[in-house]
């Protein structure tokens, strides 16, 4: 019993940490249709901001401060990466909306020059960031089975961040706009929404969510300039399993993702789980293309 409740929880939080990296790829891939190939590098912002803030507690703020540095990393980290997002999408994103090919090879393009940035400024090694000490240690539940802190805080910021996205897209007027202008562009424009601010805006906001899966990251360990490169593929996988465009599709593809990893590393080895869990994938593709959740929309062609 002890085991599987371990494994239950190793499936669960790599599914919330996979759900928070898939977040914002869900906004930008899955809403406004543009393949960002430099969403690992808005996840390495996020990493990199959350350093920066420890480093500026430790030389400004008295001792006593440094265990609350984290609660600032984590909406430092939304708010510069959310400025990235929305530089990028005014100088380079906005010139290729119905392009996939195009958004593809030039956010490719971006990512590598993010990378260089990131190696000129922070050094090429891997840089670490100590954990505040409230997060260190674990809950014993039963038995040998500890949960680390680190993880139940993940998924706790992962859930927030879920409803959060909930509240914004499905019950604000911002939100409404947003999803008109996914689903009729020309249409929502006839009825005066600011295409173009909505584009940003959205854009910029799956940015800022990619930059606090960043810095949940830096609680797993040493962080470099392709930490995000990582994490890409997989969550791709996520959107494009659970359903393009729908957030509740996220969720399920990322539980479904995470658990069967965890599940196949289990009874095989690391290299050999991915491949199982890839090959699943593929399979219920060919199943379902539309994913777990299909969008539904009334269409004249």
């Amino acid at each position: 019993m002890d085991v599987i409740v371990l494994q239950l929880f190793n499936g669960f939080s790599v599914s919330s940490i996979l759900l928070l990296i898939a977040l914002g790829l869900a906004i930008t891939f899955g809403l406004m249709k543009v393949i960002n190939m430099a969403h690992g590098e808005l996840i390495m912002i996020g990493a990199y901001s959350a350093y920066v803030v420890q480093n500026l507690f430790l030389s400004y703020m008295p001792s006593s401060m440094f265990n609350w540095y984290f609660i600032a990393a984590i909406p430092f980290s939304f708010i510069v990466a959310f400025l990235i997002g929305l530089l990028l999408e005014a100088t380079l994103i906005r010139f290729l909306y119905g392009r996939p090919l195009d958004s593809l090879l030039a956010t490719w393009g971006i990512g590598l020059m993010l990378q260089q940035l990131a190696r000129t400024i922070f050094g090429a090694p891997n840089v670490g960031v100590t954990s505040p000490s409230w997060l260190n240690g674990g809950m014993t539940i039963m038995g040998d089975v500890v949960l680390p802190y680190k993880r139940l805080f993940i998924i706790a910021l992962v859930c927030l961040c879920l409803v959060a996205m909930y509240v914004y897209i499905y019950r604000s007027h911002s939100g409404r706009r947003m999803r008109a202008v996914m689903q009729n562009r020309e249409m929502a424009a006839c009825l005066g929404i600011s295409t173009r601010r909505v584009d940003a805006m959205t854009f910029a906001i799956g940015s800022g969510i990619a930059g606090i899966a960043g810095c949940a990251l830096t609680l797993m360990g040493p962080i470099g300039p392709s930490i995000g490169t990582y994490y890409i593929v997989d969550a791709f996988m996520v959107v494009v399993l659970g359903g393009v465009g729908k957030l509740i599709g996220t969720v399920f593809g990322a539980l479904g993702i995470g658990l069967s990893n965890t599940v196949f590393e289990y009874w095989t080895t690391a290299s050999l789980g991915k491949v199982l869990v890839f090959l699943c994938i593929v399979a219920f593709l060919q199943w379902k293309p539309m994913g777990l959740v299909a969008m539904r929309s009334r269409s004249l062609d």
